[in-house]
């Protein structure tokens, strides 16, 4: 070990008397200068020398360079005076200049065997170790490190006793994996077994087999430290054990690994015998057996030139690479993909655009915006088979049939159906694949997608358009922008195949929930077809149709065994689900199938009829009520409309009025669009305060709080600006909100009402809830086309230009003051 120091030290060839040189002849202690020298050191202190990374045990010879100052001054003192050095680990080796708070309290003290000066100025000391010490004090004015220390020394057992007994019973097994050890070590000399061999005190052993194993510095100063030899040998027994069952599975690695070269040259050396064999008998070895079944597939794969010619290129170099190389099983799986995919393989269409509506008719209910666009698509594809149409992409909110309507349009085709879920995909090599330098690199899922259907024109979804990610590994959606442009996607080119793919026969259709989630440039290269939410009558229809005849099945029940009635349906409906589409419902028809099940299956004989009074004992209370005529029920509570990306929902406004100084608190997890939006409102009716009979001092000692309750959901946009203003006048007129009435829309200063989004979904949410009155900006009667028919026939829509109407709608007339006339 060394210990250095970059401190510059005098040179070798200075005078007499400096730190530097050899021992010096000066015994009064003083320097050249003629200055007095440091106090004499006493003869019971110790010098100390600090070392880094390093320990000396008591019997260790041990070589250090020395570099630092006050270590070189202390090993000169030390030759000097004929002294010993007491050796210290230093606690921390990244410090350059140690002080006494520095150093471990117990070291051993040395006998300095030689004392090296080099002609580079390096100075060198061979030492050995004596005796463990524990400094008492440190002694400071001196050049180097000196204090009084106290001696440790050990213990020696009472002979014939348990403790002499277990001593050297460790001792022997020390000495045993001691032994172990050299064994297993490459090119060990003998002298060392032998110098082991001849040892025969258990301290000496302890600390020659601690000295030269291999540990931190930190862990050899807790073996010096442990002065009881019981417990010493135990420490150094269990770390040496530990060590020897390292050593013994690096052996045994190393066997195997030899054993492994030699197999594969014997391996190979075979396998050149063998195939010289079947030259001389006229077989044919597996790998040319191989070699010529991938050339038929070639020929048979009809690939375009351009990718034939780098099939037959691959295969040339498979055909020379021996089966041994690494590459040998990359390139094997390449053209096992190239030859597997449908370039030339087409499922036959046949396009009859009656038996399409009829398959799309008997798969969904109601959608006839979407069933006679879908139908559109097929005609113009019937009449112009090579035109590239455009790429479809179903939004709408979950569960209402956007997945099945692809396997319809699959089905109408004849055509392999394919899909392919994007939600959380954020690396674009799932869409383009890895290239074939990394290892287990694969295609992507476009082209994997493309192998499973077998032909090059199958109905292909992409499904979670809106779910699509994006990190470090690149964006997916741009990876998209090529396979969806019908001008580009005749040349896609994987990166794992390194050749051109034409998409341009696939029908690819894309679904989404939320079509704003979907990038710009990627929305562009679609033509969106949005899907409406399920009114109550749909759902019923659905039900009947599809839902409960799928439940029936898949409990293993026949219709003869069990009904579900109309009542027990529309109740399902009402009370144990809210949803724009059907899955939540279908979920609970599925649990009172298997109800019915249970009791069929103990032994309960059929047929079983569940009623809307039966619903409770099966499913539990009800999960929904209708809240409307409860919260509206009071001044200040105004039912106004949402949208989300699940469809739409009832949004309730509450306000109430308590003593202050005219501040407005908004609580409910609101935006800041919304917030901005309740400023408004409450500005509004500030300043129309006298025109609806409100005393505009009101405001000056009162605090206006509105609370939009389900706090735990954010709330944004300004469309609730209509019906915050309704509940800020109803709350300070004391005029109630009608219960059967919603409304939407945003206000400005001026008292105008402006259009907003989602009026589809809106309504649709205003007639599950109950609603029979909305209340809509005039400049959104263009979206009222949009909207099912039986939710415009379960609704009457109120069109308002201005506040005022708004106001005159929303709210019932004000209550008789006292001595008017009734």
């Amino acid at each position: 070990m060394v210990e250095r120091s970059d401190e510059p030290v005098s040179r070798p060839d200075a005078p007499a008397g400096t730190e530097a040189g050899g021992p010096t002849s000066s015994a009064a202690g003083q320097e050249t200068s003629g200055k007095a020298g440091p106090p004499e050191l006493p003869q019971d202190a110790l010098i100390l020398l600090p070392v880094r990374n390093t320990v000396l045990f008591p019997g260790m010879v041990l070589p250090l360079a020395v570099g630092r100052r006050r270590s070189v001054a202390a090993a000169q003192e030390a030759v000097r005076g004929e002294r010993p050095l007491g050796v210290v680990l230093q606690k921390d080796p990244e410090v350059e200049t140690p002080t006494a708070e520095d150093l471990y309290e117990v070291g051993t003290e040395a006998a300095v065997l030689r004392f090296i000066t080099g002609s580079d100025g390096t100075h060198h000391i061979i030492c050995q170790g004596q005796r463990r010490f524990r400094i008492k004090e440190h002694l400071e004015g001196y050049p180097f490190f000196a204090a009084r220390v106290e001696y440790l020394e050990e213990r020696e057992p009472e002979p014939e006793t348990e403790e002499a007994r277990e001593i050297e019973a460790r001792f022997h097994a020390l000495k045993q994996k001691a032994l172990e050890s050299l064994q297993l070590m490459p090119q060990v000399p003998a002298e060392v077994q032998g110098a082991i061999q001849g040892i025969d005190t258990p301290s000496q052993l302890a600390d020659l087999v601690a000295g030269f194993l291999d540990l931190k510095p930190q862990e050899k100063q807790e073996i010096l430290e442990t002065v009881d030899l019981r417990a010493r040998l135990e420490r150094v027994t269990r770390l040496l054990a530990h060590r020897v069952e390292v050593l013994r599975l690096t052996r045994e690695i190393e066997k195997e690994t030899q054993a492994s070269m030699e197999e594969r040259q014997r391996e190979y050396l075979l396998r050149e015998q063998l195939r010289t064999i079947q030259k001389q008998l006229g077989e044919t070895d597996a790998k040319e057996l191989e070699i010529q079944e991938l050339e038929q597939a070639i020929a048979e794969a009809k690939m375009p030139p351009e990718v034939e010619e780098q099939a037959r290129r691959e295969l040339a170099r498979l055909e020379r690479m021996p089966e041994a190389a690494g590459e040998y099983a990359m390139l094997r799986t390449y053209l096992d993909w190239l030859v597997s995919l449908p370039w030339s393989r087409s499922s036959e269409e046949h396009i009859d655009i009656q038996k399409a509506r009829e398959i799309l008719d008997q798969d969904h209910y109601d959608l006839e915006k979407v069933k006679r666009r879908i139908l559109e698509h097929l005609a113009v594809r019937k009449l112009n088979p090579g035109g590239r149409g455009p790429i479809l992409c179903f939004v709408g909110p979950p569960g209402v049939g956007k997945t099945s309507l692809g396997q319809s349009i699959a089905k109408a085709l004849g055509r392999k159906f394919v899909r392919i879920a994007l939600g959380g995909v954020h690396d674009e090599a799932e869409i383009r694949g890895h290239r074939r330098t990394y290892v287990g690199a694969m295609p992507g899922n476009i082209v994997q997608a493309l192998r499973k259907a077998g032909t090059n024109n199958p109905v292909f979804m992409l499904d979670e358009l809106d779910k699509l990610g994006a990190g470090f590994h690149g964006d997916p959606s741009a990876a998209l922008l090529e396979v969806l442009d019908p001008e580009q996607n005749s040349t896609f080119r994987d990166n794992y195949l390194g050749v051109p793919f034409d998409l341009s026969r696939v029908m690819f259709i894309g679904t989404a929930n939320v079509l704003d989630a979907i990038p710009g440039p990627l929305r562009d290269r679609m033509e969106v077809i949005e899907l409406p939410g399920y009114t109550d009558q749909d759902k019923l229809e659905i039900a009947r149709r599809y839902l409960v005849a799928r439940q029936l099945k898949e409990s293993g029940l026949t219709a003869e065994q069990c009904r579900i009635t109309d009542g027990a349906l529309r109740r399902l409906i009402h009370e144990y689900t809210r949803e724009a589409g059907c899955r939540g419902l279908e979920r609970q028809i599925g649990a009172v199938c298997r109800h019915v099940a249970m009791r069929i299956a103990e032994g309960e004989s059929g047929p079983i009829e569940i009623d809307a009074e039966d619903l409770p004992a099966i499913l539990g209370p009800p999960r929904y009520e209708s809240e409307t005529a409860m919260r509206t029920s009071v001044p200040g509570v105004a039912t106004g409309l949402a949208w989300t990306p699940t469809g739409g929902d009832l949004l309730f406004i509450e306000a109430a009025r308590m003593p202050g100084s005219g501040k407005l608190l908004l609580t409910g997890q609101l935006g800041e669009v919304m917030k901005e939006s309740a400023q408004a409102a409450l500005s509004l009716v500030k300043a129309r305060a006298e025109a609806l009979g409100i005393d505009p001092a009101l405001f000056e000692k009162s605090d206006i709080h509105v609370h939009v309750p389900a706090g735990a959901i954010p709330k944004d946009g300004p469309s609730a600006g209509v019906a915050i203003h309704v509940a800020l006048v109803s709350l300070l007129t004391g005029r109630k909100a009608r219960a059967d009435t919603a409304m939407t829309g945003e206000i400005s200063l001026r008292g105008l009402v402006l259009p907003v989004g989602g009026i589809k979904e809106k309504a649709l949410a205003a007639a599950r809830g109950g609603i029979r009155r909305v209340i809509l900006p005039a400049r959104n009667r263009k979206d009222l086309e949009d909207v099912p028919e039986h939710a415009r026939e379960s609704l009457e829509f109120v069109w308002i230009e201005r506040v005022e109407q708004a106001l005159e709608e929303a709210l019932e007339p004000a209550p008789a003051r006292a001595g008017e006339a009734a």
